[in-house]
């Protein structure tokens, strides 16, 4: 009777004991979710704090422009004269929208070409080459492609054009194509190989040559993230500062031709802001160029994340 006894009661205590340390367990299982949890939510909160502080900081500085000139002064006017209280800002727009246009006029079609390249031509050897490569090229800082631009590009446009100075659109839109390029690139590839398989199959089960299937069956059902992708390249091309400034010009004018040594918001921006008062009908000027950088950028950002929501819900 007692060895039974025993036993039992050894059960019952080891039991007890597991019981309790499951317990024990789960608890700090449960302590550390919850801590994990409330730090990921204050992040979150903290980020879009400082983000609100940013946009109400910039947006109110920018807007006290307009007690003293008016809307149409800015933004239709070339007229950037500072010293004599003119602040036009319609050949900066102008030319910032001229030199994103150039720029993905470049490099739109050699990435989404390198892309498919990647994706559905080349051979497994080359793929494990040119990907690394691409992502080391997003990497480089852009004060690096903008000293390349000075030294190196400037110089040969000077040479291949007959002009005395290669400042301008081509040059600044020829440096900034190469840093989007990688981006579009990379993520152009990504949607490439995001389609299933089953489309191609099915275009070759059809008869259809590989140009055809990538034309007409990859390409179309890769062409939201294509887009996305795009949009992204032109996001950093508008807010691009240092490598722009290096090569553009940095003259508040219109540019006329392609030569036309000339500015855009970011550089006209870093250019002037540091000589000009705090408290003064300039330095709010430059606050509305840097809250329509803004507002590109959350405009282009939103429709990507329209499209991605579309693709989702497509998929």
């Amino acid at each position: 009777m007692g060895a039974p006894v025993h036993n039992l009661a050894s059960r019952v205590k080891g039991s007890v004991t597991e019981v309790t340390a499951d317990s024990k367990r789960h608890g700090r299982h449960l302590l550390s979710n919850t801590i994990f949890k409330y730090y990921f939510l204050f992040s979150i909160l903290a980020l879009c704090f400082v983000l609100g502080l940013v946009i109400i900081f910039i947006g109110k500085t920018a807007l006290l422009l307009f007690g003293h000139i008016s809307p149409a002064d800015f933004f239709l006017s070339f007229n950037w004269t500072p010293e004599d209280e003119a602040f036009g800002a319609a050949a900066f727009i102008v030319n910032t929208l001229s030199l994103t246009a150039i720029t993905l006029l470049i490099a739109v079609p050699i990435s989404v070409g390198m892309a498919v390249l990647c994706a559905e031509i080349a051979p497994v050897w080359m793929k494990t080459f040119i990907r690394p490569v691409l992502d080391l090229l997003v990497g480089i800082p852009s004060i690096v492609y903008g000293y390349l631009g000075l030294t190196v590009l400037l110089p040969f446009l000077r040479q291949i054009s007959g002009q005395s100075l290669g400042d301008g659109l081509l040059a600044a839109a020829l440096v900034l194509a190469l840093m989007v390029l990688p981006t579009i690139c990379r993520i152009s590839d990504d949607a490439i190989v995001s389609v299933p398989r089953k489309y191609r199959d099915a275009a070759y089960a059809l008869g259809s040559t590989r140009l055809q299937v990538i034309m007409r069956v990859v390409l179309p059902a890769a062409s939201r993230g294509i887009i996305s992708a795009v949009i992204l390249g032109m996001t950093r091309a508008v807010g691009e500062t240092m490598a722009v400034v290096m090569v553009i010009g940095n003259t508040p004018q219109l540019a006329k031709t392609l030569f036309t040594p000339t500015s855009v918001l970011t550089s006209n921006i870093v250019m002037q802001i540091s000589n000009v008062e705090f408290d003064s009908t300039w330095n709010y000027a430059l606050h509305m160029m840097a809250f329509l950088l803004l507002i590109i950028s959350f405009v282009l950002i939103l429709i990507i994340r329209i499209l991605g929501r579309k693709r989702r819900d497509a998929a």
